[in-house]
């Protein structure tokens, strides 16, 4: 598998030309989807969740969890997958996360989740791709 923490650098006008529209507005202008919009809200078959922009592995199923909040939610990303920063935008400083390999913007982490971790990544469903348990994973952007 190709180095996932080999950093992806590209212009928002190149990802807003790779991206639909949705998901660029997500990932590279910090929008946030409608919650219960997304199909993978409901996705419980084994498998990984990869970055909709450069397809680096963020989440496995397996720390997915229903936060009844209409995103995506897991409670753990795999490791080094994500970075964070704080946000001030909503008054209430939050922590912002993003893909560590392309920077596109995924969702906020709260600490409201279930065990072992106690936190909730909140996840925009159009930030992120599944793959199915048994399918290759996407080739990396670069």
């Amino acid at each position: 598998m190709s180095n996932t923490s080999e950093r992806v650098e590209k212009s928002k006008a190149e990802w807003h030309e790779r991206l639909p529209e949705a998901a660029y507005a997500v990932l590279f202008e910090e929008a946030t989807e409608r919650p219960w919009t997304s199909e993978l809200n409901d996705e419980k078959r084994a498998g990984v969740f990869v970055c909709a922009a450069c397809h680096a592995p963020l989440f496995e199923t397996s720390a997915k969890f229903d936060s009844g909040t209409g995103w995506p939610s897991f409670f753990q990303p795999i490791e080094g997958a994500l970075d964070t920063r704080r946000d001030f935008r909503m008054f209430l400083p939050r922590t912002e996360y993003h893909c560590a390999r392309c920077g596109g913007h995924q969702g906020h982490v709260f600490k409201d989740g279930p065990a072992p971790t106690g936190q909730r990544y909140c996840n925009n469903g159009v930030a992120l791709t599944f793959v199915p348990e048994g399918e290759p994973l996407p080739p990396l952007q670069t």
